[in-house]
């Protein structure tokens, strides 16, 4: 997952897009990295989003995603990875 971010992070940034409203790089999702880890029923799903400015930013959750903090991590890929485990 890490390769792939930072594979898509080297293409630059996004332009800003203006439709019925304005978007920054920033607001722009340019792709979505997701995992799933082990479950019976339910399997935890975990990812990043490679932001249109080039930050990423962990979530976990399919359908209701939930943004994580990364802060206490050393990297969101990191805390991906502990969140599945």
């Amino acid at each position: 997952m890490r390769e792939r971010a930072l594979s898509i992070r080297s293409e630059g940034p996004l332009k800003p897009v203006s439709t019925l409203r304005d978007f920054a790089p920033e607001d722009l999702v340019r792709a979505r990295l997701q995992l799933s880890g082990k479950g019976l029923l339910r399997k935890p799903v975990a990812g990043v989003d490679v932001r249109g400015d080039g930050t990423f930013v962990p979530y976990r959750g399919a359908v209701r995603r939930e943004e994580l903090d990364p802060s206490r991590h050393e990297t969101p890929f990191h805390l991906v990875r502990e969140t599945l485990e």
